[in-house]
């Protein structure tokens, strides 16, 4: 039984992503906790003078938030036709990240999922505000589906790499096990500004890359080297070559994850647009 959290806020990319999810772990028994947090910051400031009359208020502002969670959960019933889905809904009031924190260990949560729109403010970057928090400050494996991402059983999955990271016996079975469900091929790529040679310590964990995918997918991987000054761009262009259906990170690698989801605007990548990334942390 997997226990996936799903975080919403009731729009229709987030809707997107859910339908996604249900596909993808069509196989799969799982538990889905649907979770809407009303932020301190979306309501007026409460009194702190009389306590009761404070909580009172703080109830009274979140009905409209369980009333949309509950019309949410009445919309999913007639789409979940998988006797093996269960879908729980979950309203918190507080902060986002806390939220999200709490329900990991109250839930045993496996796995995030969440919808991100792709566009933070005016900085216009790949991953929104809410999912890029996720992704850097919670320790627990998030597939995030990009606005616009539209369901095919992943074939084609790459794993961009630096081959700076050692990677744990954790993270190749969370990686394995998302492969599983994807039933798809996995091509590691390294991605280098210039021609400089591998270092000892990168050679090393290439080779050992290269022995785990031997042993667990002699016939589903491949690996590959591009040099490009710009990694975002050669990300994307292997993406569109290979029709990549899903990109892999890792979390641990926190410089290489936020150049590629952090630094670069929109309007010069677009692969960001409807793929879906799985970040694994340790």
């Amino acid at each position: 039984m997997k226990n996936i959290l799903f975080p919403t806020d009731f729009s229709e990319n987030a809707w997107n992503a859910l339908r996604y999810a249900q596909q993808l772990f069509k196989e799969t028994k799982c538990n889905f906790y649907v979770l809407h947090v009303s932020e301190f910051t979306a309501y007026p400031v409460i009194p702190v003078s009389l306590e009761n009359q404070g909580e009172a208020q703080a109830e009274e502002f979140t009905i409209p938030s369980k009333e949309q969670l509950h019309d949410w959960m009445t919309r999913i019933g007639p789409t979940n036709t998988n006797a093996e889905h269960k879908f729980y809904s979950v309203h918190e009031f507080g902060f986002f990240l806390e939220a999200i924190k709490k329900n990991l260990t109250n839930r045993n949560i496996d796995l995030i999922i969440m919808g991100t729109k792709g566009v933070s403010g005016l900085r216009q970057r790949i991953i929104g505000s809410n999912a890029g928090d996720v992704i850097t400050k919670v320790k627990c494996n998030t597939l995030i589906i990009p606005r616009g991402a539209k369901y095919a059983n992943p074939q084609e999955v790459a794993f961009p790499t630096d081959y700076n990271l050692f990677y744990s016996h954790n993270i190749l079975e969370a990686l394995t096990e998302m492969l599983g469900f994807c039933q798809g091929s996995i091509r590691v790529m390294n991605v280098s500004k210039t021609d400089k040679e591998l270092t000892k310590a990168q050679k090393k964990n290439q080779e050992y890359l290269l022995d785990y995918f031997k042993d667990t997918l002699p016939k589903n991987h491949s690996f590959h080297t591009i040099t490009n000054r710009n990694v975002n761009a050669a990300i994307q262009n292997f993406s569109e070559s290979r029709d990549v259906d899903m990109i892999f990170m890792v979390a641990k690698n926190l410089n290489f994850l936020q150049h590629v989801l952090f630094d670069s605007l929109v309007e010069k990548i677009s692969f960001n647009i409807t793929v879906p990334f799985f970040v694994i942390h340790e």
